[in-house]
């Protein structure tokens, strides 16, 4: 299944403590473009909770009637905006609520929002994101609080950036950009981060990477590819400060031979205040293994 044809819903997480603010006014923005309705999903905090089931009854009680006026007053604000929304409240580490409401509703995205100043957060990369992107049956996006703010603040109308990687994501992180490029009217740049074997040999490759994926420069919008020399994650932030985007879009892999927090897509997540998506291989098997932690890069 397409991006654009599962983008019906979109599960945004929702702190309440105002941290989530720019998540939620990206996912109002994707949804208005696709037509989807919003989930609005809130969990007990597990960083003031280690384990939910020691939560006295009463501070529970409270806690989630507070929520529930909270979100309540968010999905009337939705519903004016001509936004169909929904909330659940739910108890439990926040990465798998997340996961399971998303299967729920079979929803086409997560949204998340992190701190700002330090990018994503080296908490938010080490914790929740990192177990979302390992877990999630589709596209996680990560949205900076700081993100349209100040010096970080996009320029209008700025492109979509594809941070192209060869890995079993690709096809559908190529088929996710071009989505959003084409319904929100952007130009699409494709940028390789070209290794040091390839740029001994000279090798380019754009030559092959557009047609190969099916992506058409005199097609619906403009498409730019460029290849740059150096280490992805230096390579694909200076070109966020050269080029501006509105959102960086990075394929995924759910496995990786390598233990620890690593790869492009987590470093991404730490440097960049741009909205950073996720996607992983468009096919998830849905079986016990689907559930077991592995790691990503």
């Amino acid at each position: 299944m397409s991006f654009g044809s599962a983008m019906k819903t979109i599960v945004v997480a929702t702190d309440l403590g105002g941290q989530s603010a720019g998540a939620l006014g990206y996912a109002r923005k994707l949804a208005a473009g696709y037509g989807a309705r919003i989930v609005l999903a809130h969990g007990l905090d597990p960083v003031d909770y280690a384990v939910v089931d020691s939560v006295p009854g009463r501070l529970r009680s409270s806690l989630t009637e507070e929520a529930r006026a909270a979100l309540d007053a968010l999905a009337a604000g939705l519903l004016r905006e001509g936004i169909p929304s929904h909330s659940e409240i739910r108890q439990g580490a926040v990465a798998q609520m997340l996961v399971d409401v998303a299967r729920q509703y079979q929803a086409g995205l997560i949204v998340i929002g992190t701190e700002g100043m330090q990018g994503a957060g080296p908490v938010i990369v080490g914790a929740v994101a990192e177990q979302l992107v390992r877990l999630a049956p589709c596209p996680v996006l990560a949205v900076a609080e700081d993100w349209n703010a100040g010096e970080f603040r996009p320029t209008p109308g700025g492109p979509v950036l594809l941070a192209m990687d060869r890995n079993e994501a690709t096809e559908a992180a190529v088929s996710t950009a071009r989505s959003l490029a084409e319904t929100f009217h952007r130009a699409l740049i494709v940028l390789h981060a070209r290794t040091p074997a390839e740029a001994s040999a000279f090798l380019n490759p754009c030559a092959t990477t557009l047609e190969q994926f099916g992506v058409q420069s005199g097609g619906r919008f403009p498409v730019r590819c460029i290849v740059k020399d150096g280490n992805p994650s230096d390579v694909i932030v200076e070109a966020i400060a050269q080029y501006q985007p509105s959102l960086l879009v990075a394929g995924v892999k759910r496995t990786s031979g390598t233990p620890g927090l690593h790869g492009t897509a987590f470093a991404l997540l730490a440097r960049s205040r741009v909205p950073v998506l996720c996607v992983p291989p468009e096919v998830a098997v849905e079986s016990e293994e689907a559930h077991v932690p592995v790691e990503v890069k």
